[in-house]
């Protein structure tokens, strides 16, 4: 099992419809609004980082409003 958080930008009043559209969603096991330098922290679980790869790439970039992401995978 791989864990990861991806922080997401979004863009301006987008982070609560970006969190609604992520909650239910394969490989995502948590989702919030946070404030600081993003505006939304993913936790992505996956059998092997290609699984978080395929979340990120196909999942949460093509949703209205996302901009830059960066993704933290996991070591321990």
């Amino acid at each position: 099992m791989v864990d990861a958080y991806t922080m997401l930008d979004t863009a301006a009043g987008t982070a609560d419809d970006v969190c609604l559209a992520l909650h239910d969603a394969e490989g995502i096991a948590e989702v919030h609004a946070i404030a600081g330098d993003f505006d939304v922290i993913v936790e992505l679980t996956g059998d092997d980082p290609r699984d978080l790869l395929e979340t990120v790439t196909d999942t949460i970039r093509p949703l209205e409003g996302v901009g830059t992401t960066r993704t933290y995978v996991c070591i321990d």
